[in-house]
């Protein structure tokens, strides 16, 4: 098994902090976002789509899904599991992964890359090439403010998103509340309970 990764981006940290979480060891290589390696004939030849993470299993099945490759790595690894204690549990963690990553991650890609050179004919992963729209810029920025308060009413009287211990879905919602720090949005003070949540989950993944 070998998992393709670049480790400051935030899908590739949603499963980093999983392996660290659960203490698993995955033979990993970087591939480097900066400079555009993923589109590398090396690389796309393992992911035609060219994101990151990619998992690829020892029978050559290739996982390109970062919650796909986070419910596999539970699956084979089961101790400290992330995906809840039962099956209503498992449903409620995927459908709070699916709400942070519809309703958080994506408007802060919506913010980052449609601005800059950086992302100019790349506002989706991947190699399809389209011009940005800047005035998603501000939508996305509306989003977050709004993503900000939400889980922050969400979060009220709870320590987990799901049940009585961590998920994958407090993993998620940790990383994209870091990932608010590219486009220069931060938790606000009005969401005092969001800001308590950050905090002790940065202390409970050694961070």
């Amino acid at each position: 098994m070998k998992l393709y990764t670049f480790s400051a981006a935030p899908n590739p940290r949603r499963v980093a902090l999983l392996l660290k979480y659960k203490g698993i060891n995955v033979d990993t290589q970087e591939v480097d976002l900066m400079s555009k390696a993923q589109f590398s004939e090396s690389f796309c030849a393992v992911n035609p789509r060219s994101t990151l993470p990619t998992l690829v299993i020892d029978d050559g099945t290739v996982l390109t899904d970062t919650i796909a490759i986070c419910m596999y790595l539970d699956t084979i690894y089961p101790e400290r599991s992330l995906f809840g204690s039962n099956d209503v549990e498992r449903a409620q963690v995927v459908g709070r992964c699916h709400q942070i990553f519809f309703e958080g991650f994506s408007a802060v890609a919506e913010v980052l890359r449609n601005q800059g050179e950086a992302f100019k004919d790349r506002p989706l992963p991947g190699p399809l090439k389209m011009p940005q729209i800047p005035q998603l810029v501000e939508r996305g920025n509306l989003r977050i403010g709004a993503f900000f308060e939400a889980m922050d009413a969400e979060l009220a009287g709870r320590e987990f998103l799901v049940g009585k211990n961590m998920s994958q879905a407090d993993i998620d919602l940790y990383v994209v509340l870091g990932f608010c720090g590219w486009v220069k949005r931060k938790i606000p003070e009005t969401c005092p309970v969001l800001l308590a949540w950050f905090s002790g989950m940065k202390t409970k993944l050694g961070e």
